[in-house]
Order: structure tokens, then C-alpha cells, then sequence
């Protein structure tokens, strides 16, 4: 008998938009998952062969890179930071649309082009410094997990790098975009060896790329 899959999904923005992405793919969590007191992090689902863990987005890269989870649901922000060899993204799920981009305070943008050096706070060291290597530019990057937009003006770096959806966050901190990094949507994730010893996995990436098609349709 089969064990149980795990699929591995995020708190936060993705997850209001990912629910019915999923459950056109046939998997929808129980009634408990949805009570907001559940402090819960792992929920059965209508599927008896399929279990939910509810994690940190950049967790869920983790657990489905290492096997602990079959597949999961996450931004490709996380994907590009990490790079893991393990994990296989097959499906943009078309959702959680943002963007990775370098924001400085308005009125006094730190020039990129001209310097060697740039302090920058964020919560993408790799992909901040993979950016600023193409300029020819040293990031010293201050890992954040959060609050990055006030640490121009507590003096902790002249610039950040964070995920933008309207911008308006930036703004109300005295913020402006100075360059777009990359585009991001969530994507389907399952684990390379996983996808070749359990045909369930290979079901599930054609399952969700249906619920692509049919949300489009």
C-alpha cells in the first residue's frame, strides 16, 4: 500500500489564491485547515492518500527538496534563491504575481552604475548578489526576514531588496523602485525523485496543469 503524499503549502500572500487552483486539481483540505484558532501545521484532505503542511514559503522549498514532502505550492522567488538540484517546478500556476526590485529612499537613490559597493538589506542574499555582480557591483547584503523598508532610514543600508505588489508599502515608507529584479508567480514544486518512483506525483503535475487550463478557459 502506498503511503501518504505530503504537499507542502505557504502562509501568506499565495495561499488565498492557491485554494482554488487546488482544489480544481482535486485536493481540498479539511474543514479544520480553514479555522483561524488552528495553530495546527500539518491537515488531511478530501484525498484519504494526500496530507497538507501548512509552512514558511521558504520551508516549503525545503521540505519538497529533500523529500519530507512530495510537492508543494511556491513563489518563484523562492526558487531562484535557493536553486535546489532536488526540486522540479513544472507548472506556473499563474497567481501570486509580484515582483523581486531594488527600492532606495525617494529623493536620494543611491546610483548603482559608477559604484563598487553597495550595502543592501533583504531577505534574497543570492539573488541580491547575483544582481549586483551583472552591475559589477559588491553587494554586502543584511538578511532581513522582514521590516526591510525602515532600514534606509535607521541607517542599517542604503537600499533593500523585497517582493513589490503595488508599490504602496514602499511609498508609505519613504521608498521609490530603482530597478525590477525579476517577475514572480507561484508554481507548482515536486521532488525529482519522487516524480520518478511515485506515479501519483506525475498524476498530480498533470492534475494541476488541467486546473491551469481550465481556470483560463
Amino acid at each position: 500500500m502506498d503511503t501518504a503524499l505530503t504537499f507542502a503549502i505557504p502562509k501568506g500572500r499565495i495561499l488565498d489564491e492557491a485554494l482554488p487552483v487546488m482544489a480544481r486539481a482535486g485536493i481540498v483540505p479539511e474543514d479544520a485547515f480553514h479555522d483561524k484558532a488552528n495553530r495546527s501545521l500539518t491537515f488531511g484532505t478530501t484525498r484519504p492518500d494526500m496530507n497538507l503542511i501548512r509552512v514558511r514559503a521558504f520551508d516549503v522549498a525545503t521540505f519538497v527538496a529533500h523529500g519530507a514532502a512530495q510537492a508543494g505550492i511556491v513563489g518563484s522567488d523562492v526558487i531562484e534563491e535557493f536553486d535546489y538540484s532536488d526540486l522540479y517546478a513544472p507548472v506556473d500556476l499563474d497567481i501570486g504575481h509580484c515582483r523581486l526590485s531594488l527600492a532606495s529612499p525617494a529623493g536620494g537613490s543611491v546610483p548603482v552604475v559608477g559604484n563598487t559597493h553597495a550595502r543592501v538589506a533583504t531577505k534574497y542574499p543570492n539573488l541580491t548578489r547575483r544582481h549586483f555582480e551583472k552591475l559589477g557591483v559588491q553587494a554586502e547584503c543584511v538578511k532581513l526576514n522582514g521590516a526591510m523598508e525602515i532600514a534606509p532610514s535607521l541607517g542599517l543600508a542604503g537600499q533593500i531588496v523585497d517582493l513589490v505588489s503595488s508599490g504602496q508599502t514602499l511609498k508609505d515608507n519613504g521608498l521609490v523602485e530603482t530597478d525590477r529584479i525579476i517577475d514572480i508567480s507561484a508554481r507548482l514544486i515536486v521532488n525529482r525523485a519522487a516524480l520518478k518512483t511515485d506515479r501519483r506525483v506525475a498524476e498530480l503535475v498533470e492534475a494541476f496543469r488541467g486546473a491551469i487550463a481550465e481556470g483560463a478557459a
